[in-house]
């Protein structure tokens, strides 16, 4: 899923949870999101997760749209139904996030780091109910070669709205239970497939703020040898933040936006 200039995140409001600490084999107890968990019975679950990603999940549970970002979906019911694919995984360095760079060669959004995803089609099914879960993890499978069956959703976060691009995106959650072999599947479309550390996207040393050419200021992360900016950084702040991973940065280093997509 591309993102947008126009993506604002919400600034903190009120207390960000204790920083996680647990990172060990013991497992976070049961629990269902509120945003899909009644209507999505089956696809959902939070059994077996592994202790360092309760804080995610009590965050999935808890935040409010207005605290992820101040672009929310149009009341008309208007905007192009999509999903992302948010996965968490344990690599050598603990745990990850997937993520893959658009190909340069698109007319929009061309090099810019993303979250898998994409629009639904008709056959993921109702967007108010599982849709959004299978679109995610099928776009994964489109765009990284993930193996859908090693994945474990457990949560997905209110849908967001993306002026620039008319999308209405529910970001799903996901723990990578059994990894599978990831990378490019069409050069057209992914320069490249990747997975960065959580430690290295909470390092201050890798955090910055972009300013686009149209005035729009949001935050970034230079990591993997790549900018995250936009929707997709904005998703990752907020997750840090609301988990109680957010560690103190400068919000005065700025990283300019050159480009007019």
């Amino acid at each position: 899923m591309s993102d947008g200039q126009d993506q604002d995140p919400a600034r903190p409001q009120g207390p960000a949870p204790d920083p996680a600490r647990a990172h060990d084999s013991a497992h976070a107890p049961a629990r269902r999101n509120g945003h899909h968990a009644l209507t999505a019975e089956g696809l959902l679950s939070a059994e077996g997760l592994p202790a360092w990603l309760t804080p995610v999940l009590r965050a999935v549970e808890s935040v409010r749209p207005d605290q992820l970002s101040r672009f929310l979906p149009p009341a008309n019911g208007a905007g192009r139904q999509s999903a992302v694919l948010i996965l968490f995984g344990e690599g050598a360095q603990g745990p990850e996030l997937l993520l893959m760079e658009r190909a340069s060669s698109l007319r929009s959004h061309a090099g810019q780091p993303s979250f898998p995803g994409g629009a639904l089609d008709p056959e993921d099914g109702d967007p108010r109910v599982a849709g959004p879960l299978r679109a995610a993890l099928r776009e994964a499978e489109e765009e990284t070669g993930l193996d859908p069956s090693g994945v474990q959703l457990f949560g997905a976060l209110p849908s967001l709205f993306i002026p620039v691009s008319d999308f209405v995106v529910t970001p799903v959650l996901g723990w990578w239970r059994a990894p599978s072999p990831v990378g490019v599947v069409d050069p057209a479309e992914t320069a490249r497939v990747f997975t960065v550390p959580v430690s290295d996207l909470t390092d201050p040393a890798n955090r910055a703020t972009t300013v686009h050419p149209s005035g729009h200021r949001g935050p970034a992360f230079l990591v993997e040898s790549a900018l995250v900016w936009g929707f997709t950084a904005g998703l990752i702040d907020r997750l840090l933040h609301y988990a109680g991973w957010e560690r103190p940065w400068d919000r005065g280093r700025e990283v300019p936006l050159d480009w007019g997509s």
